[in-house]
């Protein structure tokens, strides 16, 4: 699965109209795919999609918390990847567009549960507005780790993808 193609009409699945980022801690998370598509082609940086509930998921919360929120990750990932935040919040209604993107994503990589992450690098060809992905590899709640450490796993995992590409 090391490339997907994807052949979408721009104006109705990620034509968002407007950039949407969160900033949380000293991180900024795209929540806009195309923004973070052009983010990551100006760097070179692969974009890094967070799969999430927001506002009902436990163990991303726990993510969040016990590796997203460290000195190291955030380093790490400032360094390393252009974030995403791809949110299925319960309780809150995100835009019509930005729905319809999330969902599109997560059909794409076939996500099934909560927190994912996937490392991917994505490309437009401007002739036939067709979209391809690379994807590099899939990660989530780093389960194995020494309690206290989870992002030294996690980081590890992500640097082992990262190596792949």
């Amino acid at each position: 699965m090391r490339q997907l193609t994807l052949v979408l009409l721009v104006a109705l699945l990620f034509n968002t109209g407007g950039a949407y980022a969160q900033k949380s801690g000293h991180l900024e998370w795209q929540t806009d795919l195309m923004k973070a598509m052009e983010i990551s082609n100006k760097t070179h940086k692969p974009i890094f999609a967070f799969f999430t509930g927001s506002d009902w998921c436990g163990w991303c919360h726990k993510l969040q918390n016990e590796v997203f929120s460290k000195a190291e990750f955030i380093k790490w990932a400032k360094d390393h990847v252009i974030l995403l935040e791809v949110d299925f919040p319960r309780g809150k209604q995100l835009p019509q567009e930005l729905m319809a993107q999330n969902s599109k994503l997560q059909q794409t990589f076939k996500v099934q549960g909560y927190p994912t992450c996937w490392l991917f690098n994505m490309t437009k060809d401007p002739a036939t507005n067709n979209f391809s992905i690379q994807a590099l590899g899939s990660l989530g709640y780093p389960s194995d780790a020494t309690q206290g450490k989870e992002e030294v796993a996690f980081l590890k995992t992500a640097n082992g993808i990262l190596a792949n590409k």
